[in-house]
């Protein structure tokens, strides 16, 4: 009888050792993993009128505007008959930003032209005499934020210490503290945002209790006449318009498209309300030209 060699023993032993040390597989571990990610492929939202993958839209997005970010506010101009302006100096008015007794620390978010930022500033000094207060201007698409450090050049807040530039996702605010703002701003973007729940609850989660949510966006038009050649100026002339303008008909349909997409004031209302925002007293929003635009606030409560 034979004894087996030492090195026979060995390889045997080496080869009980290997197979202790290979990684371990779950079936069901990787069948959830994949089933989560079906899930999530077979989430959709809307891109204007098209439905789509949760997963592009913010890629599709970022195509629009980084196709129009030169050309974005000349666009707005056309667009509205220049009543942008109006409707932003009003916002801007509405929410009195600034304090001559505490700073504040604003969030102005898809802000990247800076338009509202130049003008909370220039309200917080002008009237509040505020000299303190700052804004952090956010935008996910770094097109607009350098067409907005852009204009900032030619404003007095370029080198004030009072303006500040981030390139983040709205509804991943991961790089802002919890309740670390005064007051958080959306003028015309949050109707292009993915999840607007989610960003919704990112805004309630940075602001300090009594902080303020303000959104400024297109909303829905009451009366049906009035409506019915809104509708015709919107989906005849924009489109044609950034076509001529800036040599894009497919980014100006889509934002057309968006604007019908979005939810209605009251819908708009309750959906802040739900997030967990005191709105204001009355209807919580505050109609502009009849419904075209909105302005819609809510409130963080003080614990």
């Amino acid at each position: 009888m034979t004894t087996p060699k030492l090195w026979q023993t060995s390889s045997r032993l080496s080869q009980r050792h290997f197979a202790l040390k290979q990684p371990y597989r779950c079936f069901s571990c990787s069948l959830r993993v994949s089933q989560e990610q079906a899930k999530q492929d077979a989430r959709t939202t809307h891109f204007g009128f098209e439905n789509v993958p949760e997963s592009e839209k913010e890629g599709r997005v970022n195509k629009v505007f980084s196709s129009v970010a030169s050309t974005y506010d000349t666009m707005n101009d056309y667009m509205s008959l220049y009543t942008h302006r109006l409707w932003k100096d009003h916002f801007v008015r509405s929410l009195n930003p600034g304090s001559p007794t505490a700073s504040q620390t604003i969030l102005d978010i898809a802000g990247g032209t800076g338009d509202i930022a130049f003008r909370i500033l220039q309200h917080a000094t002008a009237i509040n005499h505020d000299r303190a207060s700052k804004v952090i201007v956010s935008d996910i698409n770094p097109a607009m934020l350098a067409e907005g450090r852009k204009r900032s050049l030619q404003t007095e807040w370029s080198d004030s210490g009072r303006l500040e530039w981030l390139e983040a996702n709205a509804e991943d605010l991961s790089t802002i503290a919890p309740e670390s703002i005064d007051l958080y701003t959306v003028a015309f973007g949050i109707r292009n945002f993915t999840n607007k729940n989610t960003a919704l609850r990112e805004a309630y989660r940075v602001l300090k209790p009594g902080g303020v949510f303000a959104c400024l966006e297109f909303s829905k038009v009451g009366n049906p006449l009035f409506n019915g050649a809104y509708k015709r100026w919107s989906f005849g002339a924009i489109p044609l318009i950034g076509q001529l303008v800036a040599g894009d008909r497919e980014s100006y349909q889509y934002l057309v498209e968006s604007i019908e997409k979005f939810p209605g004031q009251e819908e708009w209302a309750g959906m802040i309300e739900e997030a967990g925002f005191m709105l204001p007293e009355g209807s919580g929003w505050e109609n502009l030209m009849g419904g075209i635009a909105a302005i819609h606030k809510g409130v963080k409560p003080v614990r």
